[in-house]
Parts: structure tokens; sequence; C-alpha cells
């Protein structure tokens, strides 16, 4: 077991004289971070946890202050789930519906397209710094997310990709490893170096067990692409920019007429953050002090 206590990490390199790119990532701590906090069934901590595994490798894609959002929209039960990533592989995560648990599918694996629904889209927004934020989606095609992440990269972005992704959950529903992989084709390739990737990734066991096994992300990748090249390394860390003033900045936005509806309740208000959940209570003087800062 042991594996939670290790620190999260990505590495990312390039393999083939550079005609590839490569993203490994351990998300373990994340992944049981982001259930102990929204108390996710197995079910859904898979399906969570597989998106914010893609999230943290696409936000490693980004520079500087860029950050992205990724939500999978299904029609499955346990509705959006939403993911946050940025360039310094902080991330963060919720799903509409936690309490989502279904039995397992036909191959004796948690039921994640069962969970997510076959039919709905991915929806990548990214904040690149500029006017207009860049918006790219895709129908699902899958629901298990790693061949719709491909599917996405494929044609939003035009980069033939392979994406793995897995969450294995313990018998007491909390995680025992999650990660994935990115390994992303760039123009150059021969049909023969393609074919020996794809072979590859044809005999690669799920990432979760060779993570289980204690399988480096340089192993990991060095599967797939033997001559891979390490470039460098991040720290994945659950990281949510909620704070009181934030909040309190979202309560005076409400306007004048809506802080009067909270007042008359004479109660404490408590606001809960989606994506961390974390709850902030305002008493009725501070709602009324915030009252005084919107306009009639």
């Amino acid at each position: 077991m042991g594996t939670a206590k290790e620190k999260d990490r990505l590495i990312r390199g390039t393999a083939m004289n550079g005609k590839v790119r490569a993203f490994a990532v351990r998300t373990t701590a994340l992944v049981e971070e982001l259930r102990r906090r929204h108390d996710t069934y197995p079910t859904t901590t898979a399906a969570l946890g597989r998106t914010v595994t893609a999230a943290t490798m696409m936000g490693a894609m980004l520079k500087g202050e860029e950050k992205l959002t990724v939500q999978v929209k299904g029609d499955g039960p346990i509705g959006q789930i939403i993911a946050d990533a940025n360039a310094n592989c902080e991330v963060r995560g919720y799903v509409t519906n936690p309490h989502v648990q279904l039995p397992s599918n036909s191959q004796g694996k948690l039921d994640v397209a069962g969970a997510v629904g076959t039919t709905g889209f991915i929806h990548v927004t990214k904040d690149l710094g500029l006017k207009e934020p860049y918006r790219g989606s895709v129908p699902l095609i899958s629901g298990e997310l790693g061949e719709d992440f491909t599917y996405y990269f494929a044609v939003s972005e035009q980069t033939p990709s392979a994406v793995g992704l897995g969450v294995l959950v313990d018998t007491d529903s909390s995680v025992i490893v999650a990660g994935g992989f990115i390994i992303q084709l760039l123009p150059g390739l021969s049909d023969q170096d393609i074919d020996a990737i794809e072979r590859a990734i044809g005999q690669l066991p799920p990432v979760t067990s060779l993570l289980d096994q204690g399988l480096e992300l340089e192993e990991l990748l060095g599967w797939i692409v033997p001559d891979f090249k390490l470039l460098d390394e991040s720290e994945v860390v659950f990281s949510c920019n909620c704070s009181v003033e934030r909040v309190e900045r979202t309560l005076i936005s409400l306007g004048h007429q809506e802080l009067t509806e909270m007042l008359e309740d004479n109660k404490e208000v408590e606001v809960v953050c989606d994506f961390c959940n974390e709850a902030y209570k305002f008493s009725p003087e501070r709602i009324a002090e915030l009252q005084a800062q919107t306009k009639k």
C-alpha cells in the first residue's frame, strides 16, 4: 500500500527525437483529498478522479499564470464534473452528485460510463490571459473518460494523443492509487513509430495496477516510449482559492434586495464553496455591513 504517503507528482518529457510529447502523473493524494472533502462514493470518486487527473496534465501544458477548466457534462446520475487546473499543477474539482454508486460493469470494474453517461460533452475553457478565453468542446464518445479525452485532443486540438486515466478505490472507499498519462504524437513520426507506440499502449496493463505495484512515472512512460527523456517535474497539489473576502464579494454582488431578504430571516447565513466544501458563516450583523456596501 504505502502509496498515499508519497507526494503527488507530474513529469513531462519527450521521446523519439522530440516527435513525441509525454506526460505522466500520480494524483493519489489529490483524489483522496477530493473524496474526503466531498464524501464521494467509489464510482463517483473514479469519475471525478479521472477528470482531475486529465485536467492536471492539461494544466501542465500551459505556461505562467494560464489556467483551465474542464467540464464533463454527461446524461448520467452524477451530473457534471468540474475540474480547475493551472500551469503550477494546482488543482481542484467537484461533482454535482457525489453520492452515486452503481453496480460493477461487465468487466467487474467501477462503472464510470454509467455514472457519467454516454451522451453529453467535454468542454474545456482556457484562460490564456487574452481578452477572450479559448473554448473547445467535443461530444462524449464512451463516458469512460480516457477515450473521451483522447477524442478531445484529436478533434479540438488536432494533436493525436493517447490518454490513460485510472483510480483504484479500496474497500473502505479511500483511494489506493490514482494517476494517468498522455502521449502526444507530433508531426514527423513514421508509421512504424506510430505502430510501435500503439502496440505498447495496447499491451499496457491498467495504469493503476502499475502504480500500485510501485512503478515510477518514468518507468510507466518508458514502457510506452523506451527512449523517454525527462524534461521537468512538478509537485501536484490540491488548491482552492476561495476565501472569506471572495465570498463576501460574491454576497455583495447579489445586490441590496437579496441581502435584505437574507436579513429578514435574522439567521446566520452559510455559504459553501462548491470546489472544496469549505463552509463560510456570516452573522446577521455582518450581512448588514455587506448590505451597506450595495446600491439600493
